[in-house]
């Protein structure tokens, strides 16, 4: 089967690709009916899990509201870490053992969803804590059973984390990012209220939209599915399959309603553009949930690990951070302009739907006219320019390539081999665009 020519078999390569739905409820007053959804899923006594300002904010409240209606009894866990770590994750676990709950809710960005899924999986069976993380950092070890109930309720539109089967954390030892991937670690539930998304701030909310743009558009330009290795067993088979005609459906309008929306949702939005980048975070999560993400990502980690000095205005700031979505974005020009001779046509799409002008323009050009709309947008909404722009320089290119190498996962995942030689050059590429 091809619906693209993208997907020839390849000797040696999958033939088969699996769909990994989520469950979604979407809508404005959706957080209102939390506590019949988690009654729903046999909950009796819930872990509410949040961080020290979201708490302070009306989507918890509304949360705590249902869940008391409901006649729940509950626990609210506020100590999850913005950009978690593994120490955070342990804390997280050790509330989780110690509660005796048999459900979970999370409510905040995709550090509090993360936090929440893997104290699920860790007070569910109890393991040495690099068991469950990404090999080669960790061993990998499958996750024995099926998990507690999840209800993830986002406060952002950036990570997805309620689609997906991923949590990721900063191993401080290796002062780099890491995470655990698995499709049971899932909530099985997500709510997604647009209206939450009129609280965060403007920098925030661009972050948001390009990790969202990030995550689609590294996903239809991944390796085809049918260029991985095929597995030994289908139960091998990983979650970041490639691209696949499945996410490429979801990723290319999540890229359109990105390129229709996100300057306005930056500079003067309205709630059409809140209810657009919900949704667009929501096919993107479905999208790379299936498909993986690649270079972008992979390179990020070490951007977001090995912050210096830099302090973002709508973060906490009371220690240096590069914010996920910037740790994404500032790579992506520089990685797309790279990939972009190797499937030419995905990234020129990706560029029309990010609303760039292709008249008079050529098919083969995509990696560069996608590059150029992605920096004209950056600027367009107060993103740094590249990676000087959030503190580094060419002194760290050896550091930042060494801890972004491991990141095997990601890296063989996009639609060409890259050395480790190469990687070091796309951040020298990424150190600054204008």
């Amino acid at each position: 089967m091809s619906f693209s020519s993208y997907f020839t078999h390849k000797p040696g390569g999958d033939r088969i690709f699996s769909v990994e739905a989520p469950k979604i409820k979407f809508g404005r007053g959706s957080l209102q009916e939390v506590g019949d959804d988690a009654k729903g899923l046999g909950m009796s006594r819930v872990a509410v899990y949040t961080d020290p300002r979201v708490v302070q904010l009306e989507p918890v409240a509304k949360v705590i509201e249902s869940l008391s209606s409901s006649g729940l009894d509950f626990e609210v866990y506020d100590q999850v870490a913005v950009e978690p770590t593994d120490i955070s994750f342990k804390q997280g676990s050790k509330f989780a053992s110690e509660g005796k709950f048999d459900g979970f809710v999370s409510v905040g960005g995709g550090s509090v969803m993360d936090t929440c899924k893997a104290s699920n999986l860790y007070s569910s069976y109890p393991a040495d804590f690099l068991d469950y993380v990404n090999a080669p950092i960790g061993r990998a070890v499958p996750v024995p059973g099926e998990l507690k109930p999840h209800i993830a309720c986002p406060t952002t539109f950036g990570t997805a984390s309620e689609c997906t089967g991923i949590a990721i954390f900063d191993l401080l030892e290796m002062e780099a990012k890491t995470g655990i991937v698995n499709s049971k670690i899932r909530a099985n539930l997500g709510v997604l209220d647009p209206s939450v998304l009129s609280s965060l701030p403007p920098l925030v909310r661009a972050a948001n939209g390009f990790d969202v743009f990030s995550h689609a558009c590294e996903s239809i330009t991944a390796r085809p599915y049918t260029h991985r290795p095929a597995p030994e067993s289908s139960e091998k088979r990983p979650l970041s399959q490639g691209a696949n005609p499945y996410s490429d459906v979801a990723c290319l309008e999540s890229i359109n309603l990105i390129g229709s929306h996100i300057v306005q949702a930056v500079n003067d939005p309205v709630d059409e553009n809140y209810d657009a980048l919900m949704f667009a975070g929501m096919l993107a999560g479905i999208g790379f949930g299936n498909a993986g993400c690649h270079l972008p990502h992979g390179m990020s980690y070490a951007v977001a690990g090995l912050a210096k000095d830099y302090s973002p205005k709508g973060w906490p700031e009371d220690h240096p951070m590069v914010p996920h979505g910037i740790s994404v974005i500032v790579n992506s020009p520089a990685v797309f302009r790279k990939t972009g001779p190797a499937c030419s046509e995905r990234h020129w799409k990706a560029a029309s739907a990010m609303g760039a002008d292709l008249t008079d323009t050529k098919v083969e050009n995509g990696g560069d006219i996608l590059a150029d709309q992605i920096i004209g947008m950056m600027r367009d909404t107060g993103i740094p320019n590249g990676l000087s722009g959030v503190g580094y320089s060419v002194e760290d290119l050896d550091a930042l390539t060494d801890r972004s190498y491991p990141q095997k996962r990601l890296i063989d995942n996009g639609p060409m081999p890259i050395s480790r030689e190469e990687l070091k050059e796309l951040f020298r590429a990424a150190m600054s665009y204008w």
